[in-house]
C-alpha cells in the first residue's frame, strides 16, 4: 500500500494553498496530491471566461508539472476519493487502490445541485463546475437558438450573458423573487435585470418547473402556472452542494452537515483530518454557529491555515470567521457584495444611487463599523473592504469621505493599520 506523510485531496484553491503551506514549514515530509480532475489545476471562477472564449481552455492553469516536481508533490489526477476511513488512516480511491496517510486535508469542493425535477433525466442538458464542463457548454453556445437557463445565480447569469452575446432566445428561470438572490439586494438586482431585459433576454422570477420532457429541438419544460418553454440548450445552475460522498457510511468518522465541521483551525473530531474550502462548515464571522461560504478568498484562507496546521506551523492564526465577497460583472457593467445584508438593532444603512449613471451604493454600519458594503458600478476594493470588517475599523473619523469614495479612503486606511 503506497503511504505518505500528508495527503491533500482535491485540487483548487484550498488544496494549494495547503500544499504551499506545508512546505513552508516541511520542506522533506513525502506529500500526495489527490484529485478527480483529469486536468492540472485551475480556480472555478474562471470557467465562465472559458465559455465566452476570453479565455483559452489550456491557459488556465493555476500550477504547472513543474511546481509539483520542484515541491516534490506527487500529483494524481483522474484519482477519485471513493471512501475515508479514518479509523485506520486509509483513503480507498475509485480504482480500488488504498493510499496510508499520517495527516489528511480534504479540500474537494463542491458539485451542481440537481433539482428533483420530474423529467430532467430524460433530457440533454448543461452544468457548469468543470473545466469539462465549461468546454463543452462553449461549444453548444455556438449552435443554441432557443436557451433556457434554471437559476440566476452567478453562474447562472454568467452563462446567460454568453448566450445572449451569442445570438440566442434566452429565457431565465428563478424560484426566488429576484434574480442574484443572496448576492445583491433588491436594487441590485433590478439594476442587473434591467441589462439584461435591454439586451433581450427574458426573466422569470418566482417561477418554478416543475416538469421536463423531450421535445423535437432539445427540451420541453413546464412551469408552475402551466407555461411552457422550448429549449436547444438547457443549463442547469441551481446551486451545489459539498462533495462529501466519500464520508457515507462511514460509522462515527468525520462529523458533517450542509458541509464537513470544523475548528478555527480547519481541523475535524478526527485529530488528524482537515478540511477547507468549498466542502467545509466553518465558523461566520457574524455568528457562532458554522456556516458555508463558498468563495475563493475564504477557500485560499482555509487551506492556509490548514496547511500550516498540519505541519505544525507555530505562526498559525485561527480562522477569523467567514465574510461573503462576489464580483460580478455584466454587459459591461459590475457589482460587488461584500459582508452580511442584515440590519441589525441599532444598525444603519446609507444608500446613494444615481439613476442617470447607474451607480448605486449601499453600506450598512453598526457603531460606525463596516458589516456590508454593495455596489453596482461603484468602485472599491472587495478585499479591503473585507478586512474592515473582519478587524472592526471604527470609521467615524472619516465616514463621509469613506460613503463618498471608498475606493480610496479604504486603500489610505487599510495602508496604516495593515499589518
Amino acid at each position: 500500500m503506497e503511504q505518505t506523510k500528508y495527503l491533500v485531496v482535491g485540487s483548487s484553491h484550498a488544496a494549494l494553498e495547503a500544499v504551499t503551506a506545508i512546505r513552508m514549514h516541511d520542506t522533506e515530509g513525502s506529500l500526495t496530491l489527490l484529485t478527480r480532475d483529469t486536468h492540472l489545476p485551475y480556480s472555478p471562477t474562471v470557467l465562465p471566461y472559458v465559455v465566452s472564449g476570453r479565455s483559452p481552455a489550456d491557459s488556465i492553469f493555476l500550477r504547472d508539472e513543474e511546481f509539483f516536481e520542484a515541491n516534490r508533490v506527487a500529483y494524481k489526477r483522474g484519482s477519485a476519493l471513493k471512501a475515508l476511513h479514518a479509523e485506520r488512516n486509509t483513503a480507498e480511491l475509485a480504482d480500488g487502490s488504498e493510499i496510508a496517510y499520517e495527516k489528511i486535508l480534504l479540500a474537494t469542493g463542491a458539485a451542481p445541485a440537481i433539482p428533483p425535477i420530474p423529467g430532467l433525466d430524460q433530457v440533454t442538458y448543461h452544468v457548469l463546475r468543470t473545466l469539462d464542463d465549461a468546454t463543452k457548454l462553449n461549444a453548444a453556445i455556438k449552435q443554441s437558438k432557443h436557451a433556457v437557463v434554471l437559476g440566476a445565480g452567478l453562474v447562472g447569469m454568467h452563462a446567460a450573458e454568453n448566450l445572449v452575446k451569442a445570438g440566442a432566445s434566452v429565457t431565465i428561470v428563478e424560484m426566488a423573487k429576484q434574480l442574484t438572490d443572496g448576492y445583491f439586494d433588491a436594487t441590485a438586482a433590478q439594476m442587473i435585470e434591467k441589462a439584461f431585459t435591454d439586451n433581450g433576454a427574458t426573466i422569470l422570477t418566482g417561477s418554478r418547473v416543475v416538469k421536463l420532457a423531450p421535445s423535437a429541438i432539445g427540451a420541453l419544460l413546464t412551469l408552475e402556472n402551466g407555461t411552457t418553454l422550448e429549449a436547444d440548450l438547457l443549463l442547469v445552475a441551481t446551486g451545489v452542494k459539498p462533495n462529501m460522498d466519500y464520508l457515507e457510511g462511514q460509522g462515527e468518522g468525520v462529523e458533517h452537515e450542509r458541509g464537513i465541521l470544523v475548528s478555527d483551525t480547519m481541523q475535524t473530531n478526527v485529530a488528524n483530518v482537515w478540511a477547507a474550502g468549498d466542502c467545509a462548515q466553518a465558523k461566520g464571522f457574524y455568528t457562532e454557529d458554522k456556516v458555508m461560504n463558498a468563495i475563493l478568498p475564504d477557500a485560499t484562507e482555509q487551506g492556509r491555515i490548514a496547511g500550516m496546521a498540519m505541519a505544525g506551523d507555530p505562526g498559525v492564526k485561527a480562522y477569523p470567521g467567514g465574510v461573503p465577497l462576489n464580483t460580478y460583472h455584466f454587459f459591461g457593467r459590475h457589482a460587488i457584495s461584500v459582508g452580511s445584508s442584515r440590519v441589525p438593532e441599532g444598525g444603519e444603512v446609507v444608500t446613494r444611487f444615481d439613476e442617470v449613471s447607474g451607480r448605486y451604493l449601499k453600506a450598512i454600519f453598526k457603531d460606525d463599523r463596516l458589516l456590508g458594503i454593495y455596489g453596482v458600478n461603484e468602485f472599491f476594493d472587495g478585499g479591503v473592504m473585507c478586512q474592515l470588517i473582519l478587524r472592526r475599523v471604527d470609521l467615524s473619523a472619516v465616514k463621509e469621505r469613506f460613503l463618498a469614495d471608498p475606493l480610496t479612503v479604504g486603500r489610505e486606511l487599510m495602508s496604516r493599520i495593515w499589518r
